[in-house]
């Protein structure tokens, strides 16, 4: 029976760890580089709603 990698798995889990916190880090850091298109963004909704 053949001995199970245990070194592969745990570099594994730490290579999805990081990627997830690198994704989470970087949807942090969008909305505070571009909080104010937002807001932009809905009261363009708004006033063409109001238009029509």
């Amino acid at each position: 029976m053949a001995k199970p990698n245990y070194s592969f798995e745990k570099r594994k889990k730490e290579l999805e760890r990081q990627k997830k916190k690198d994704e989470k880090k970087a949807r942090k850091s969008e909305p505070n580089s571009d909080g104010s298109e937002e807001t932009e963004g809905a009261e363009g909704q708004e006033t063409a709603a109001e238009e029509a």
